[in-house]
């Protein structure tokens, strides 16, 4: 059977991203069609460490970044639940007087973006964290960053704009978009036929196909994230860690277990879908072991993986779209969408309603890759006017 929506909005992927913009759009009064061609959440949103981290951006995520930094302690009123997040703080741990260096260049470059980051020496980590092995040369902590549970968070950001009325389709894979007139036509499902004013590609580590659909093909590629999560333990970890250079991040939770990443997972045939690698496994947890001694007998309970978009200078694609009126793009994250993922929604939806918005993305325009088939780098030229309040 066949059904029919005319909507002002379609968001095409419904993680993290996508479901809070359905959720701000749906405050604004728009009506809203959120599609994912599984279970919203399901994919990165769902899979990830769990970070929520401002420390360690590039400086042009850090306006939005600090947006974000707004919702989190929000989550309840917004969402019904507060996922499990803890302002825990964010330490971030070198390993070598180079890696301190690099700690010390990062804190004085973002001094006026308001992260509040505290350099801690070898003595002064050795103090507070003795937790940690003695070979760590120092640390940079950013106070107000911590972690949530990402399983909860996502599904429930597509409950609540589900409760909020929008239309949530799962298991829903859109088939087509076309532009049509003054808006678009989607096919999706079995049978579905969605007309939208306008449509957001927020598909994650599949929004390339649909950005090539309307001639902006980006230099995406896939990564597969590892994570590991031990058996509950005595509280260990008081902050969520990171590792300058990478190597390692782990977080603790309230029941006591730790979760843990820092490697990659193997692709299967079907590269939609991914399996942790039994040698990384192994050698994330000797890392662990060996950074965080009191860690040394805890056993591993679970590994999984995910698949996430990645793009080259680590940042996401956010805005309007270069080539075709009413389309905007949101994906690309490299693994760090997870605590930026709110304020994004909320950017989203202030350009579907005012066609711009109160917080700089003009480093993030598709049109960077697109620079021959596009007049502006930001893509004013395709800026819908603005839009009325949906019923």
């Amino acid at each position: 059977m066949s059904r029919h929506l005319d909507i002002d909005v379609a968001i095409v992927g419904g993680g993290l991203v996508g479901s809070s913009a359905a959720l701000a759009l749906r405050g604004m009064g728009f009506s809203v069609a959120l599609l994912d061609k599984g279970f919203c959440g399901a994919q990165a949103s769902g899979v990830n460490y769990g970070g929520v981290r401002r420390q360690g951006r590039p400086r042009e995520q850090l306006p939005l970044s600090q947006r974000s930094h707004a919702v989190w302690p929000r989550l309840r009123e917004l969402i019904g639940i507060d996922g499990e997040f803890i302002r825990s703080g964010h330490l971030k741990l070198a390993r070598s007087e180079a890696d301190m260096t690099s700690l010390e260049d990062y804190a004085q470059d973002v001094a006026d973006q308001g992260l509040d980051l505290e350099l801690i020496g070898h003595n002064g980590l050795r103090e507070r964290f003795a937790w940690i092995d003695g070979g760590i040369v120092g640390a940079s902590l950013c106070a107000g960053d911590g972690h949530a549970n990402p399983r909860l968070v996502s599904a429930a950001f597509a409950s609540a704009a589900r409760r909020a009325g929008a239309h949530v389709l799962e298991n829903t894979p859109v088939t087509g978009i076309a532009r049509n007139g003054e808006g678009f036509v989607l096919e999706a499902g079995d049978g579905i036929r969605l007309k939208a004013r306008i449509v957001i590609n927020s598909a994650g580590a599949w929004a390339d196909r649909f950005a090539a659909d309307f001639g902006e093909p980006v230099p995406l590629t896939r990564i597969y994230p590892s994570m590991i999560v031990t058996e509950p333990v005595a509280p260990v970890m008081t902050v969520n860690i990171g590792i300058e250079g990478g190597g390692i991040y782990a977080r603790q939770v309230e029941r006591g277990n730790c979760v843990v990443g820092g490697e990659r997972a193997l692709p299967l045939d079907d590269p939609d879908f991914s399996r942790p690698q039994g040698e990384a496994v192994l050698s994330i947890m000797n890392r662990t072991a060996e950074m965080f001694p009191a860690l040394r007998h805890a056993q591993a309970i679970r590994f999984w993986s995910g698949t996430e978009a990645s793009m080259p200078d680590r940042n996401p694609v956010i805005g309007f779209s270069g080539t075709t009126p009413g389309l905007l793009h949101a994906f690309g994250f490299t693994g760090a969408g997870f605590q930026i993922a709110p304020g994004v929604g909320e950017v989203l939806a202030e350009l579907v309603r005012d066609g711009r918005t109160s917080t700089p993305i003009e480093a993030f325009s598709i049109a960077r890759f697109n620079q021959d088939r596009t007049s502006h780098g930001s893509g004013a030229a395709h800026h819908p006017e603005p839009q009325s309040r949906g019923a």
